[in-house]
């Protein structure tokens, strides 16, 4: 059983063991990164505040983030400072992840609490235009520094999210040479491997919202399954919808997509979201997961379900969609609702787990160490602490309780080779 973790446990070390990324993800704890926050003058030219305020307006009225990290260990030159003021009068700064002092305490929280690596997000759409490309490919550079520098392991997430849909499969494949053959990315020695190939994850195929046609991703994937057209070879992951296995839901309902879904070699259905509590994410193990190894071990695929923290994205909904959403949307419990779904997916046989998301202050999703102290929120602002639950909380619970995961999926019982 996983105990409810407290924060600031014993065994977070300085000197963590370094994790093998050519092992594959068996056992690993595998952290989604985003690293799209940005803020005027952190890199080329940039004038924005990039995802943490609307209309380029550093105050409380304009705040898009539902928690506030934690800043007390980043270095001065990764501070962005706003106009937000905490209760006394105090000024608040957040960071900039082109920062590499940024990046690489990220990486070194995940090394000192046992999570194996990151998911790193690149958005297809950011890959087309120069300037936002040049920006992706230097938050890309600091997240291989930093993996390297901590002993971490990293691959690629392309969130098709925004994506052109007359030219997301093409986009896809002229980036993922400008990564291998220009930026040499997977010659990384962190860059996680599966059956001696570099992993790569598509997110969002499938998809109602997002591009995508089944023909045109059965192409994509052949073409990165086996090397053709110039494109390195992987392993692939499929971000998926929870309802892949029956075509309802939120997933696409063409017959096609079937065999597409079937087709990636591991599969990650994304079920941020999908339920609101602990009973809820009971339910969801029984008439999803457990149905979805079954599945999946019958074709020989893998298997790498998604685990969230709690959801709220109050500011983002009202700001960017014009849209009210209830602050606090699915509460914490102070980390029971985490924990309760760690447990069950041990209890399932689970062997890997991805973590929605490291830093995701957006949505509510955040694991990173965050403001625990309702007396230090910004003044005026619709915000959450850790203890908005009724507990008391240490910034790093969170850390603290994911990284606990990893010994409980590495002692599962090896599931059948993949195909």
């Amino acid at each position: 059983m996983l105990a409810l973790a407290c924060g600031n446990r014993a065994d977070a070390i300085d000197n963590p063991p370094k994790v093998e990324p050519s092992g594959g993800l068996s056992g690993k704890i595998i952290a989604g990164y985003q690293g799209w926050f940005g803020c005027p003058g952190d890199f080329a030219g940039n004038t924005s505040w990039i995802h943490w305020f609307r209309d380029n307006v550093p105050d409380a009225a304009h705040l898009r983030v539902e928690l506030m990290p934690d800043m007390a260990e980043y270095p001065p030159d990764s501070l962005c400072e706003t106009d937000l003021r905490r209760p006394d009068g105090s000024r608040i700064s957040v960071y900039s992840a082109q920062s590499p002092g940024a990046v690489d305490l990220h990486f070194r929280w995940m090394a000192q609490y046992g999570i194996d690596g990151a998911a790193v997000q690149r958005f297809v759409v950011n890959t087309v235009q120069p300037q936002a490309r040049e920006r992706a490919d230097h938050l890309l550079a600091n997240e291989v520094a930093a993996a390297e520098h901590h002993g971490r392991g990293f691959y690629i997430t392309y969130d098709v999210s925004g994506g052109n849909p007359a030219a997301v499969t093409q986009d896809i494949e002229r980036d993922w040479r400008h990564v291998t053959a220009d930026l040499h990315v997977t010659a990384s020695p962190s860059y996680i491997r599966e059956r001696g190939k570099p992993v790569l994850e598509l997110w969002g195929f499938g998809f109602l919202d997002r591009p995508g046609r089944p023909e045109e991703v059965s192409a994509l994937q052949t073409n990165l399954e086996r090397g053709e057209d110039g494109l390195e070879e992987v392993t692939l992951i499929g971000g998926v919808p929870p309802e892949w296995r029956t075509l309802d839901g939120s997933s696409k309902r063409e017959p096609a997509w079937a065999m597409v879904y079937r087709h990636f070699d591991i599969l990650s259905p994304w079920s941020t979201g999908r339920y609101n509590d602990a009973g809820g994410e009971a339910k969801f193990v029984a008439q999803r997961i457990v149905p979805d190894l079954e599945e999946t071990h019958r074709l020989g695929i893998g298997y790498l379900p998604v685990v969230f923290p709690g959801f709220s994205w109050s500011n983002l909904s009202r700001l960017d969609r014009g849209r009210a959403a209830p602050l606090n949307q699915i509460p914490r419990d102070c980390g029971r609702f985490e924990s309760a779904a760690i447990r069950h997916l041990s209890a399932a046989h689970v062997q890997m787990i991805y973590l929605a998301m490291f830093d995701e202050v957006d949505e509510g999703t955040a694991i990173f160490k965050l403001e625990s102290r309702a007396a230090n929120l910004p003044v005026g602002a619709a915000v959450l602490s850790l203890g908005a639950d009724g507990c008391t909380a240490a910034p790093d619970l969170y850390l603290d309780l994911s990284g606990a995961a990893g010994p409980l999926m590495r002692s599962v019982r090896p599931a059948q080779p993949l195909r």
